[in-house]
Parts: structure tokens; C-alpha cells; sequence
């Protein structure tokens, strides 16, 4: 009995890991770790140090926001990564669903938004309606929050229903009302202008769902 009780217990083991692989298959690196390879922005605001991406300074401020993108769109996904915020005052956010204005530092597009006073987790419409679109609820940031450590953020886009999770909680679920806002575009790092300030990113990974133009590509 006691032999069959270990085995079954190996089993299951292997069962779990099996299944902790198989949920990570289909996520995609986005970032080397090296290089910005990938990547397209104002290359004096962002840089890559140990195996993580750092958008800002802390010797200077930031004039202005800058954004470092995707060199592909996206559509239906969902986008994995840590951060980090370093400095007083800092202000940053996962652009996605974006879209470079010609001539212009800024984008337009959906923000997952990161920072003080109470943006953490809550969807900002940047430079298009220039309002939050869905808001975090701040007694749950403030507890599942860590300040100046690493965080998990988790965007989903599906159709037009957008969900963020932070740290394992979910802190909005959005459906998109207006038929002419654009469903697909690129994914962005942004450092907002302001005070000397960093904001780290890691681990960056996307995988592409089920009615995604690259995954119909490859269903052909």
C-alpha cells in the first residue's frame, strides 16, 4: 500500500508539471534580454541592463512620455511580464492596441496603466479619449500591491472584453462599447514625463488566441 501511495504521488507530480508546462506553451518571448531587437523608440529613454528593460533615467527628467513598441500588431492576446517602479513620483503603463501618431513622440491606444494615485491596473485611453476607461479598485491594490519589488502584470484581449490581472487578482474587466476604436496594434513600454524616475520590465512574454490574424495565418 505504501509503495502504490508513492507512486501515485509521483504520478500526480508528473501529472501537475505536465500541466504547468502545457499552460506556458504558445507564450512567445518578446524581449531577449539582451537587446531591444524587436523593439522601436527614443533609444536615449530606454535601455537593457541584467537581463532586464529599463524605460526612464534616474539622472535626469523626462521631458516628455516616451514609448518604446512592438515592431509587430497585435490582436487577440495575452501579454506576461514583471515590473518594477523606481523613484518618487514615477509613472508608467503597458501600452497594447497602439498605434504610432506620425510625426509624434505619443501613441494612441489602450494603457494598462501602472503608478501613483491609484492608476495601478486600471485601463487609460492614451492621447484618443485621454480618460481611464475601466478603474482599479484601491483596497485590493493596496493589498495584493508590492512597492519596489517585482510584480506579475497579466493583459488579456479578446474580441472587445480587455481583463487585467495583478499579482494573481484581477483588477478590471472591461468590454469596449465604441465599434470605431481600433482592436489591434502594438505593444508598448511608456515612462511618462515628470520627475527623474524607472520603470523595469522583465519576462516579457505574449500568446497569441484563437481569432488572431497571425493565428489564422498559421492554421492555413
Amino acid at each position: 500500500m505504501k509503495l502504490l501511495t508513492v507512486t501515485f504521488g509521483c504520478l500526480f507530480c508528473f501529472l501537475l508539471a505536465a500541466t504547468t508546462v502545457s499552460a506556458q506553451e504558445g507564450f512567445v518571448p518578446i524581449f531577449d534580454g539582451k537587446t531591444l531587437e524587436g523593439w522601436e523608440g527614443n533609444e536615449k529613454f530606454f535601455r537593457v541592463e541584467d537581463g532586464v528593460l529599463i524605460c526612464g533615467t534616474l539622472e535626469k527628467k523626462i521631458p516628455r512620455n516616451e514609448f518604446l513598441c512592438t515592431k509587430r500588431d497585435y490582436e487577440n492576446f495575452i501579454i506576461e511580464l514583471k515590473f518594477k517602479l523606481v523613484g518618487k513620483g514615477v509613472n508608467s503603463g503597458v501600452q497594447f492596441r497602439s498605434q504610432r501618431i506620425p510625426n509624434n513622440h505619443e501613441v494612441i491606444g489602450y494603457q494598462a496603466d501602472l503608478g501613483d494615485p491609484g492608476w495601478w491596473g486600471s485601463i487609460y485611453d492614451e492621447s484618443r479619449r485621454n480618460k481611464l476607461l475601466a478603474k482599479s479598485d484601491d483596497k485590493l491594490i493596496k493589498k495584493i500591491l508590492k512597492r519596489d519589488d517585482w510584480n506579475d502584470y497579466k493583459v488579456e484581449c479578446n474580441g472587445k472584453r480587455i481583463q487585467i490581472w495583478l499579482n494573481g487578482e484581477q483588477t478590471v474587466d472591461y468590454t469596449e462599447a465604441d465599434d470605431r476604436i481600433a482592436q489591434k496594434g502594438a505593444i508598448g513600454l511608456q515612462i511618462h514625463s515628470g520627475p527623474p524616475s524607472e520603470a523595469h520590465f522583465k519576462d516579457i512574454k505574449v500568446m497569441d488566441l484563437p481569432g488572431s490574424t497571425e493565428v489564422k495565418k498559421a492554421e492555413k
